[in-house]
């Protein structure tokens, strides 16, 4: 039995990751994509969402969402990570399909009451289409399986600023809200994410595998691989948000800890996370199977599934 999900995400070399992997993974129903600002201009990551399921050869809908946080001014997008148009060097078509007519927060609030209990969110950018979900439709709270956050980082160091997650700092008044709301969910967060890499090699039998999507996400990813090098001396990359998609139909792979979220809304520490004395449980990731996440993830690109 396949896990239905919804990627709420803003691509981004490690999103198309994410996206591919749960193309390719049998474990996972993808239903849909909403897209959302963040590695790349709001625009820009809807049309990024719509290539890369044309790439692939999906037939599943993207829903256009925020181009901004809720309260705070922008912060600027991550193109210095994932290149100029947000897949490296490389540049895909123009879509030639459609948006889907709905807003993203009407698509994920119509999609988990379609099936009640049954549809699980893996937000992997800001958390903006899900605090407008919220807000529009509260019972979006009591429709869904889970929500899985990439984000945050509890027990260490940021990778924006010493004390945030790009995701979190992109919006920590959307954070806020979802991580009070009544729903399930889980962080998965640089506690874990930066622990778990892969490596040019490791995707290189994915382009003979898969010789449309495998030479497009290698490509792709040597802009990742290069900013890595020099900013955290690794020969490779960090698999955030796959690791999201993962602990979402693999949650054995993951060792949670139970506890309340605060998010710290202004100042220096702005999109800090960290335990609070009170509040609703968040499941926080803070130990993994490292290598059980990566044999996941590489088995099912390598697997032959994607064109």
């Amino acid at each position: 039995m396949t896990l239905p999900i919804i990627i709420d995400t803003d691509p981004g070399v490690d999103d198309a990751m994410a996206i591919l992997y749960a193309l390719a993974a049998p474990e996972v129903d993808l239903i849909g994509l909403t897209s959302v600002y963040g590695n790349v201009p709001g625009a820009l990551a809807a049309a990024n969402a719509l290539r890369l399921v044309e790439l692939a050869g999906a037939d599943i809908p993207v829903a256009v969402g925020a181009d901004g946080p809720r309260v705070q001014a922008p912060v600027g997008d991550a193109t210095h990570v994932h290149g100029p148009a947000g897949f490296g060097t490389v540049s895909l078509p123009e879509p030639t399909r459609l948006a889907d007519p709905r807003s993203a927060p009407q698509f994920l609030a119509e999609n988990c009451a379609a099936r009640p209990g049954e549809v699980t969110i893996v937000a992997v950018g800001p958390l903006t289409n899900l605090a407008a979900a919220l807000d529009a439709t509260p019972g979006i709270a009591s429709t869904v399986r889970s929500v899985i956050v990439m984000g945050g980082a509890v027990r260490c160091g940021g990778n924006v600023t010493p004390y945030a997650e790009a995701n979190i700092w992109q919006d920590p008044h959307a954070a806020e809200r979802v991580f009070g709301a009544d729903w399930p969910v889980t962080l998965v967060g640089l506690d874990v994410t930066e622990r778990i890499t892969c490596t040019a090699a490791d995707l290189l039998p994915m382009v003979s595998a898969s010789p449309r999507t495998g030479a497009f996400l290698a490509e792709a990813a040597e802009f990742y691989f290069d900013f890595h090098r020099r900013t955290a001396e690794i020969d490779g990359c960090h698999l955030h948000d796959p690791a999201a998609v993962i602990a979402a139909h693999a949650p054995e792979l993951f060792t949670t800890h139970a506890a309340p979220l605060a998010v710290t809304l202004d100042g220096e520490a702005v999109g800090q996370t960290r335990e609070a004395p009170s509040g609703r449980p968040v499941e926080i990731c803070l130990d993994a199977d490292i290598e059980g996440v990566r044999a996941q993830f590489l088995c099912a690109l390598h697997a032959g599934w994607l064109p």
